[in-house]
C-alpha cells in the first residue's frame, strides 16, 4: 500500500483506514493548527525525528485509557498517602512540553523546535493542556496532550521524581472522568500505560468514540 504525500497548500488527509500495518499513513504537509486539528479529529497524529520530513500515523488498533477505568495500584495509593501531593494544570505548557523533550534527548525524541511551536499554538487556541505533579513541594512530573471536544490525546510525559508522571496521569483521569471525556488516547502500547489500565480497542470502536466525543 503506498504512503501518501501531503501538499502544504491543501489541508487534507487520506482515509485513515489506508494506513500501513505499523500505522504510517502519510508524509509531508505542515504542522498548522488547521491540519493538526483535522488530523486528530480523524485519529491521525504526527510523529517523526526532528529535522526529517513530517510523518503522519494512524494505528489500526488504538491503545486507550478510559478515564473511569484508571488503575491506581496499592503501592501507588500508599505512595500518595505518604507524600504531600499537588496537581497543577496549565502552569506553564511550554515548560512542561520542553521537559518531556529533554527527558528523551539521549534516547532520541520526536519533539523538535517545530513540534514545540505547533503544540504551543494549539494550547493558545484552547486545544491542548498540560498537567504537573508536585511531591512535597518539588516538581515531580507532568504530561501534555491535545483536547478535542471530550477526547484527550496524550502526547508525552516526564518524571523528575518517583511516580511523578503517574500522579499527573491519575489526577488528569479524574478531571476528565468528571467532565465525561470519552477516552485518553495513548496512541501506542507501553507496559507503563498497561499498568495504568490501558487497553486496545478496534479501530471501528475508536472511530465511534472519536466521532461522539469530538462533537461535544
Amino acid at each position: 500500500m503506498p504512503i501518501f504525500r501531503l501538499k502544504e497548500n491543501e489541508i487534507s488527509f487520506p482515509n485513515p483506514r489506508l494506513a500501513e500495518d505499523d500505522g504510517l499513513l502519510a508524509v509531508g504537509g505542515d504542522l498548522s493548527v488547521e491540519r493538526l486539528l483535522l488530523g486528530y479529529s480523524n485519529g491521525i497524529f504526527p510523529w517523526y525525528n526532528p529535522g526529517e520530513e513530517i510523518m503522519w500515523w494512524c494505528p489500526k488498533e488504538r491503545y486507550l485509557i478510559f478515564p473511569g477505568e484508571i488503575h491506581v495500584s496499592h503501592s501507588m495509593k500508599k505512595f500518595i498517602k505518604r507524600h504531600k501531593m499537588e496537581i497543577i494544570m496549565n502552569r506553564d505548557f511550554k515548560d512542561t512540553m520542553h521537559r518531556c523533550r529533554m527527558m528523551r534527548e539521549e534516547e532520541g525524541t520526536w519533539i523538535g523546535d517545530d513540534m514545540e511551536a505547533a503544540y504551543f499554538e494549539l494550547f493558545q487556541r484552547g486545544f491542548a493542556l498540560s498537567v504537573e505533579s508536585y511531591e512535597d513541594g518539588m516538581l515531580a512530573g507532568g504530561l501534555y496532550g491535545v483536547v478535542l471536544g471530550k477526547c484527550f490525546f496524550g502526547e508525552s510525559m516526564f518524571s523528575q521524581r518517583e511516580n511523578g508522571s503517574k500522579a499527573a496521569l491519575i489526577a488528569l483521569a479524574g478531571v476528565l472522568r468528571d467532565k465525561n471525556f470519552r477516552f485518553i488516547d495513548c496512541q501506542f502500547h507501553t507496559e507503563h500505560l498497561e499498568s495504568m489500565g490501558g487497553r486496545y480497542v478496534s479501530f471501528d470502536r475508536y472511530e465511534e468514540l472519536l466521532r461522539d466525543g469530538s462533537r461535544q
